[in-house]
């Protein structure tokens, strides 16, 4: 017996509508990886009120980037929620480094902030506190109970647009309209 496994690194996941865990609700996760131990991924869509200045102050990174200091800082999960991750591309060569692609990267070390803070490299990034996590199986369990929908991601939407819009785009990529989505799904 066979079993097909899919892969959803570098895939969207959009939480339905139903979706009880107040972490989830109306959040788009972005996945870093997914193998057979489990799934690692940043929500990019619910910014805090935290601003990177802020961020870099509290951390003792003096911040050279006026460009940068106003972005806010991301709920990434509910995972390590006190230590950062930087979801950037161009990918670089950061110390500790989950490479995504060839031009994605997400890095949890102070290597790529201060870079940010300093050079404004990389050039673009979105910084979160926490990120999602799931077991071995336990993202496909909830993707078979209807929770997430999922699309091969664009960056374009993380990079571009702004949080507020992130979500529908997302939806947009499936073909659907997430304000006419129901709360009940079923698969043909």
């Amino acid at each position: 017996m066979t079993t097909t496994t899919i892969n959803l690194t570098d895939h969207f996941l959009i939480a339905m509508p139903a979706m009880a865990d107040p972490n989830f609700t109306r959040t788009l996760t972005y996945i870093a990886e997914h193998n057979e131990n489990g799934a690692m991924g940043i929500i990019v869509n619910r910014p805090t009120d935290m601003r990177l200045a802020t961020l870099f102050e509290r951390i003792d990174i003096p911040f050279e980037q006026p460009d940068f200091a106003d972005l806010p800082v991301y709920f990434g999960g509910p995972v390590q929620s006190d230590r950062g991750f930087v979801l950037h591309r161009p990918a670089g060569d950061w110390h500790s480094t989950l490479r995504v692609s060839d031009s994605v990267a997400l890095t949890s070390s102070r290597d790529v902030l201060q870079s940010l803070a300093n050079e404004g490299q990389p050039g673009e990034v979105l910084v979160a506190l926490g990120y999602s996590g799931w077991s071995a199986g336990q993202l496909e369990h909830e993707i078979a109970q209807n929770a997430w929908l999922t699309v091969p991601a664009s960056l374009d939407i993380v990079f571009s647009l702004p949080p507020e819009e992130r979500l529908a785009a997302a939806m947009q990529l499936l073909g659907v309209d997430f304000a006419k989505l129901s709360d009940v799904a079923g698969h043909a």
